[in-house]
Parts: C-alpha cells; sequence; structure tokens
C-alpha cells in the first residue's frame, strides 16, 4: 500500500459511488447504516451555521473527498475540513498517527496542495448535493442540511499570502472560480446519462435531478472557519488572525484552544488519577502556551470585533460570531516508539476530563454566552451529555480511526435525535453553565474515560497479517493458545455445548481451569470495546460450556491407542496436565510424576478456593486420565531426575515445574511477621481456620498473587483491616483489573504510590510516598521515593512481590544451563540441549499465567 494520497477525478468519485450502491454499499457504509434526515432535528438549518450538530474534525476523515461522503453518509452534517497552510508541499513524517486508545499523531496540515485541497473539497461539495437530493426522493430546496468549514492555520503572514487569499475567497464563495463551475457541468452531464441508478431504489429520484440540478447548487462553501495555530503560537498571533478573519472576510470564527490552559500541574494530576500517568508532558510546552488569563483578554476583544462587523458581510444572511474550539490536541514526549517525532499530540477520550473542565472555567467567565465547538473525546458514551450542555458543534476524528470507523458517527446521530426537544431549540450559541461543571466534575469518576476502561494494550494484531484475507480477530491473536473464540462462542449461542468442548480442546487443553482462572487478554482484547464500551464475556462462555457440555463430552471420550514413545511428564501443575492431555491425543504414552499428592501445582494448592474449586481442576485432569496419561503422586525429587527418568526407558522427557520461589522482601522490620504470599495461601489453602495474622494486615505488591492474599486474608478470623501498598499507581498494577475491582468490593483498601519502610514495631508500618519519575526498561514510570510519610497499623505483612522458579531445583535434575545460570532451550519447541528433554510451563516462562503454560505444552507436542 502507497503511503501517498492519490486523487480520484470527480467523474470516478460518482461512478464510484452509484455503482457501489447497486452493490448494497458506498465506500464500505452499507445501505441500511445510510442515516436519513427525515429521522429527526439534525436536518435543522440554524440562524448561525456554527450551530450546526455533529460531524468530523478536520484531520484524516475530511481530506479526501470520499472520506467526506462517508462520513456524510452516517449523518454527519458538519464538516470541518482539514487544516490547510501556506506551507503546502512539506514532506510529511509517516507513519503520522498512532491510535493505539488516546491516538497520537505528528504535527501536519493536508498532505494535498491549496488546489488539490479545494479540488477535494468542491468534489465532496457537489457530490453531498447529489446525495442529499436522492436520498430525499428527488427533492432539493436549494438549502442543504450540511455546512462546511474551513480550517486554516497557521500564522497570518501565511494567511495574507496570495494563494491562500485565493483559497479562502474561493471557499467563501467559488461563483467566480472555473472549476467550480467546470464541476457544475460534469454534474448535469452525469445525471443525465447515467443509468447506474437503474433498479435501485433511488431510481425515480433521479428523474426529478437529471436537468440543470448545480444551478440549485449554492457556491458559498465555507459559512465558517476554524482558526489552527501551531502549539506556542504568541497569543498577539492568534488575536490578529482571528481578527482578521472576522472583520476582514466577515465570517464567523472559532479559534482552537489547547489544553495547556489549564496549567501544568492540573493536567498531570487529571490524568494521573484517572490513569493515564504514563503520557509524558513537558512543563516548559505549557509554559510557551498561550496563558490563561491573556485568552481571557483576548476572547472578550474577539467578541466585541464580531459584535461590530458590518451587515454588509458576503455572507449577510448569517450573523457574524465569534466562539472558541475546545480542545486542540495536548503535546506529549513520544516514548512509544510508533511516530517518528520526538513530539506528538494526543487526542481521544484522555482529552475528554481536561477540555471540559477548561469548559466549565470559560463558561463561567462569560456566564454560558461564549459559543463553544468541541472536539475532545466525543464518543456514544459522552456524545449525549456534551450535546445537552449546549456546545454546537461536536466533532470528533480519534474514535473514528478506531473499530467501527464511521458507523460510531451514526451510532452519535442515532443518540443526540433522542434527546428532548429543549435542547435542539436553546438560545443560539448558549452554554448550559451548571450541566458543563457537572460534566467536568463527572468527568474525574467517569469509568468510560478512565484508563482501567481499556487498560494499556492497544487492541491490534503484533503479526503481520497475509497479504489476502488480511484479518485476524485480535481476541484469537492475544490468546496464548490462539484459540478459535468465535467459533465456540457461537456453539454455546446455539446450545451445541460438546461442539464447543471440543473447539475448547483442540486449542486448550484446559477449560476447566481457565474458565475459572485465565487471565482472558481475549477480554481485554475484544473489538466489541469500542462500540458497547464492554467485551463480548468471552470466559463466562467458556464456563458455559463446561459445565454444560462436560457431562456429554466426557462420555464420549474414548481413549486412543497409545502405541507411540513412553513420555515422562515431571509436574502435574498446568503445563503438566495440558501436556500429558496433548500427548496422549497424539499416541504418546503419558506418564506423570508429581510430588503433591493430588494434581493441580500452584492452582491446586495456592489459588484460594473461593476462586477455583477442587472440581473444576479434577474435570481436566480426568480427561487427560480417559485420554490414556497415568499420573503418579508424592514422587520424590530423586526419582524425577533426568538420569533416573531415563533409567526407566522413558524417551522423552517435559519438565512442568512451577515457579514456588517467592522474591525477598526487604526492609519490613521484624521477620517474625512477615509471610512471602505463596505460603499464607498454601496455608490458607490447606486449614484456612488454623491461620492467625492478627487484626491489621498489609499486603506488598498488587500482582494478581496480591490480590488473592488480600482477599484470602480478609477472609481469616479476627482479620479486620486488610491494606494492599504498591509503589506505583493502578494504572501500572500488574493484577488483571477484574482482579482489582473484586478486592475493591470486599473492602480491601489500598495505597497507591507508597513503599514500606524499614520500621515495623508496635503494631504499626511506617511507608514512604513516592511519585512517578520516568519510564524503566519495563515501560512504565518508575516510583521515586519522597520525604513525606505515613503510618498503617500493621499486625502481619504479606510481601507478593513476586515469584521465580527455583534454579536450584532444576539444576539438580540435570538440565543445563548458560554461564548467566539461565536454563537452556529453544524458545519455540521448548527443547534443551540435552537429547529428548523438554522444558516448559513456569520453568521456562518464569510466572506465567495458566493459559501461557498451555501455551508452551502445546508447542512443545507440535
Amino acid at each position: 500500500m502507497s503511503d501517498l494520497m492519490r486523487p480520484i477525478t470527480y467523474e470516478d468519485l460518482l461512478h464510484r459511488m452509484f455503482s457501489e450502491f447497486k452493490q448494497g454499499s458506498i465506500f464500505g457504509i452499507k445501505k441500511e447504516n445510510f442515516y436519513s434526515d427525515k429521522k429527526r432535528h439534525n436536518a435543522k438549518i440554524f440562524e448561525d451555521s456554527c450551530t450546526s450538530v455533529l460531524g468530523p474534525a478536520a484531520g484524516p476523515h475530511t481530506q479526501l473527498c470520499q472520506n467526506i461522503v462517508a462520513s456524510y453518509l452516517v449523518g454527519a452534517r458538519f464538516m470541518e475540513l482539514k487544516t490547510v497552510q501556506i506551507m503546502d508541499t512539506l514532506e510529511i513524517s509517516k507513519p503520522c498517527i498512532d491510535a493505539r486508545d488516546e491516538a497520537y499523531n505528528n504535527e501536519w496540515s493536508t498532505e494535498y496542495t491549496l488546489t488539490k485541497a479545494r479540488d477535494e473539497y468542491y468534489k465532496a461539495w457537489f457530490a453531498l448535493h447529489i446525495l442529499e437530493a436522492l436520498m430525499n426522493g428527488g427533492s432539493f430546496n436549494g438549502k442543504p442540511t450540511f455546512l462546511f468549514n474551513m480550517s486554516v492555520g497557521y500564522n497570518l503572514e501565511g494567511i495574507k499570502n496570495p494563494r491562500m487569499q485565493e483559497f479562502i475567497d474561493n471557499m467563501i464563495d467559488a461563483k467566480d472560480d472555473a472549476l467550480f463551475h467546470s464541476y457544475q457541468k460534469i454534474t448535469d452531464e452525469f445525471l443525465a446519462s447515467t443509468t447506474l441508478l437503474n433498479g435501485t431504489e433511488w431510481e425515480s429520484a433521479l428523474l426529478p435531478i437529471r436537468s440543470s440540478f448545480s444551478k440549485k447548487i449554492s457556491s458559498r462553501i465555507a459559512t465558517s472557519a476554524t482558526i489552527s495555530t501551531m502549539h506556542g503560537c504568541p497569543p498577539a498571533e492568534i488575536e490578529q488572525i482571528a481578527r482578521y478573519m472576522l472583520s476582514e472576510k466577515k465570517i464567523s470564527t472559532f479559534v482552537k484552544l489547547n489544553p495547556t490552559l489549564l496549567g501544568y500541574d492540573r493536567v498531570r494530576a487529571i490524568l494521573d488519577k484517572l490513569g493515564y500517568s504514563y503520557i509524558t508532558l513537558k512543563r516548559e510546552t505549557f509554559e510557551h502556551d498561550l496563558q490563561y488569563n491573556d485568552a481571557i483578554v483576548m476572547i472578550e476583544r474577539l467578541i466585541d470585533c464580531a459584535r461590530h462587523v458590518k451587515s454588509g458581510s458576503i455572507l449577510n444572511h448569517e450573523r457574524i460570531r465569534f466562539g472558541v474550539k475546545l480542545t486542540n490536541t495536548l503535546a506529549s514526549v513520544n516514548n512509544f516508539g510508533v511516530l517518528p517525532d520526538k513530539e506528538v499530540y494526543m487526542s481521544g477520550r484522555a482529552l475528554y476530563p481536561l477540555a471540559t473542565t477548561l469548559a466549565s472555567m470559560l463558561s463561567k467567565q462569560f456566564n454560558g454566552e461564549l459559543p463553544l465547538s468541541y472536539s475532545a473525546g466525543a464518543n456514544v458514551f459522552t456524545i449525549k451529555g456534551l450535546f445537552e450542555a449546549g456546545f454546537r458543534p461536536i466533532t470528533l476524528a480519534t474514535d473514528m480511526l478506531r473499530p467501527g470507523g464511521y458507523n460510531k458517527l451514526g451510532q452519535m446521530t442515532d443518540i443526540i435525535n433522542e434527546c428532548d426537544d429543549s435542547y435542539w431549540t436553546r438560545p443560539d450559541g448558549k452554554i448550559d453553565t451548571e450541566k458543563v461543571i457537572s460534566l467536568a466534575s463527572e468527568a474525574l469518576d467517569n469509568k468510560f474515560i478512565e484508563k482501567a476502561f481499556r487498560g494499556t494494550k492497544p487492541i491490534k494484531v503484533d503479526e503481520s497479517l497475509p497479504q489476502s484475507d488480511c484479518f485476524t480477530a485480535p481476541c484469537n491473536d492475544a490468546c496464548p493458545v490462539h484459540q478459535d473464540i468465535a467459533k465456540y462462542i457461537e456453539e454455546v449461542a446455539k446450545g451445541d455445548y460438546k461442539g464447543a468442548l471440543n473447539t475448547l480442546y483442540k486449542y486448550n487443553a484446559l477449560p476447566g481451569i481457565t474458565c475459572e482462572i485465565c487471565d482472558h487478554k481475549c477480554q481485554y482484547n475484544c473489538t466489541r470495546i469500542d462500540y458497547e464500551g464492554r467485551s463480548v464475556q468471552i470466559r463466562d462462555m467458556k464456563k458455559i460450556a463446561v459445565e454444560k457440555g462436560m457431562r456429554e463430552y466426557a462420555s464420549s471420550i474414548k481413549g486412543a491407542s497409545l502405541t507411540g514413545p513412553r513420555v515422562a511428564v515431571v509436574g502435574a501443575g498446568p503445563a503438566g496436565i495440558a501436556s500429558a492431555s496433548f500427548l496422549s491425543e497424539k499416541g504418546f504414552r503419558a506418564e506423570v510424576f508429581e510430588r503433591e499428592a493430588e494434581a493441580g501445582g500452584t492452582v491446586r494448592y495456592v489459588i484460594p478456593e473461593f476462586r477455583i474449586s477442587r472440581d473444576a481442576i479434577q474435570s481436566d485432569v480426568k480427561r487427560a486420565e480417559a485420554l490414556g496419561a497415568k499420573f503418579n503422586y508424592n514422587v520424590s525429587g530423586e526419582d524425577v531426575t533426568i538420569n533416573a527418568i531415563k533409567g526407566k526407558g522413558f524417551e522423552y522427557i517435559f519438565y512442568c515445574i512451577g515457579a514456588e520461589k517467592e522474591n525477598k522482601l526487604y526492609g519490613s522490620g521484624d521477620p517474625s511477621r512477615t509471610l512471602d504470599a505463596l505460603s499464607f495461601l498454601r496455608s490458607f489453602r490447606r486449614a484456612p481456620g488454623r491461620v492467625h495474622i492478627g487484626k491489621n494486615v498489609v499486603i506488598v505488591g498488587a500482582g494478581n498473587s496480591a490480590m488473592d492474599a488480600a482477599r484470602a486474608a480478609k477472609k481469616v478470623k479476627g482479620v479486620e483491616n486488610v491494606t494492599v501498598v504498591y509503589r506505583r499507581t493502578v494504572a501500572e498494577m500488574p493484577a488483571d483489573i477484574a482482579e482489582y475491582k473484586e478486592a475493591l468490593e470486599e473492602g480491601i483498601k489500598f495505597e497507591f504510590l507508597a513503599a514500606p519502610k524499614e520500621h515495623f514495631v508496635n503494631g504499626t508500618l511506617e511507608c514512604m510516598r513516592m511519585r512517578l519519575g520516568e519510564k524503566d526498561a519495563s515501560g512504565r514510570r518508575s516510583p521515586v521515593g519522597t520525604d513525606e510519610t505515613f503510618t498503617i497499623p500493621c499486625d502481619y505483612i504479606i510481601a507478593a512481590i513476586g515469584e521465580k522458579v527455583d534454579d536450584g531445583a532444576l539444576k539438580a535434575l540435570g538440565l543445563p544451563f548458560d554461564e548467566k545460570g539461565k536454563a537452556i532451550y529453544d524458545k519455540d519447541t521448548h527443547k534443551t540441549p540435552v537429547d529428548g528433554v523438554y522444558i516448559l510451563g513456569d520453568a521456562a516462562l518464569g510466572a506465567a499465567s495458566v493459559i501461557k503454560a498451555v501455551s508452551t505444552a502445546r508447542r512443545a507436542v507440535n
């Protein structure tokens, strides 16, 4: 695919639209998703064109004529055209957009020259008039329901350049432009000759517009302008540009304001509170931008300027208006490694709390009389509140870059069309100040704005896509075993539970366990998050398949004729059980050796029973046994060395040993009252009534083991308070968000940006307040200690700061290690240099999830 945009001719545009319509869509927008102005109010033309409602913001969705057409089809009626400037032949840094959750872009205006940009906007202008007439049965009264807004930048000198003047004047009125008149002629000739609509619902609508339709199309294209200035543009320059457009060009003008008006400390605090602490900002960026007090004075002068523009405007049917647009993007440091520039500009839902906060300040300052345009995190969750608050127009770009694309705009149009009539008939440009203040306050606790709503991982496929059929489901890709998720969900929906289990077992030998405790990365990578705001409950579908299909499935299992080589599987944890199943399916004679009295490993002996039952584990063990695997329990370490096992005639050995060695907590004080999480959880699982840890318990760490330990501690007799202490913020915590939320619901307290000091005496633990510094090798901002301290009542500390493999135990088995003390094995096959010997599960990966353990077994066996 080329990185260069190549325009299509106007004739080709019309031909593609009509020929595709005959096949049921236009530019990928299906007929059934076309927005009809008959639906309700979005067709209203207000006295002032700047109060039109909804559409794409200046950006990728208004740079090409076909993008503007697609936007119109789904309900956009305000088109903020891509920004143009005098320097129109710049080399654009590419890639230029990284739409991960919030989006980041390089700074750029249109990739076309001024002449080519004007050409795109003319083509779109005529095409939309034709569509509007056809969608209304051939009726058109000369007043379109849509509006074009030109976006211009970046300094007054450039705007006054003759080529920019030509562009601006022709966008205001193209009556003297030969290009405009050529498109009038092409429009009428095409409509008179086309037969592409024959046999379609638009065939009869074509008849009334076959002759001289173009004469009804106004030459006045852009009825308003948005001023886009560079970050750091001097206040005087911004004011001069706006004043020039108002008084000289006599056109309603909106000026984009930057979120930096809130000041570095306030922006940083808002982003950190909502989980966006990984976004790196520079204080000097805020200091160089327009300051709030200067902005207020500037706005007051420009309002007065607009008030005194004479009525002899070239667009004298409108009242000239000045307003502001909230907000521009937020300049941030590029440390994601995708875009080429050092500084990038953030947009999307993370801007929403910043923009609404700034809007509340401006609305109070001007008593709701300052018109506010909006474009900062507008989406299906925020559009209703924004519309009811009086923002006009509301534009978006980031949300349309995500899955769902243009149809997201259609969803938003439907939402605002359901709003009460009073919101449609509010006074022109009037803002509901109390409503805006409420939006700003609610944004700070809005779950749809919090980073945790989506998580930090972008929903995308990391591997290269094939050249044909170039799509794959991100949920499948995120699953370590690449489960065919869509298939088993469909089978569950049809009630084919046995079929769903067959699909599950093809990839995952442990559905009984993983339907209870899988970290379900698939759900965090479900594209439906970008539609409904929540994923398909994939793990729950798996659980339904297991609960309703297991009996029927189990009765149908017929053990294969096991005539293959003998394989010893050491360890009956998740990797061991999965290996035994996969090996048996392929005819190997698998025999499992386990030191404990039952299979399950950490899942059986450490994870609390309130999270997973013994029966869930046994269902997967029984399947392995039914397939022909043999399990041996209470086996000593001497019996499972390489030499001992090969001496018994086994051709292959799979070492599936867990990560059961805790990292040590330093500086905790009294060691007699400090437990490691695994030891505590083992005791709790074995005999919870015998555990005694006082009234006040502190958990150090914030992984899944920490959540298990906290919830288990809360259930211990005599415990009243459990507090989790974590040195980073909630955004960086490694625990699954579902486990964190369950802990909160059970009354667990959390102290983020905190770390225990060395003092742990007299029932209290002294902690140090931390702050986040620069990012470390993990990609997370490093915690840095401060001088601030606080104390927590504490009888026992439970350290949950990670587990690791006991390398000493592996060496004792005879496994090979390199000079750095790392076990040697092939990362794809898990084969070691020792003939026939493999390392799987935690022994290979370190402490990992159950499904990752299954993935190692699948790779080794296949």
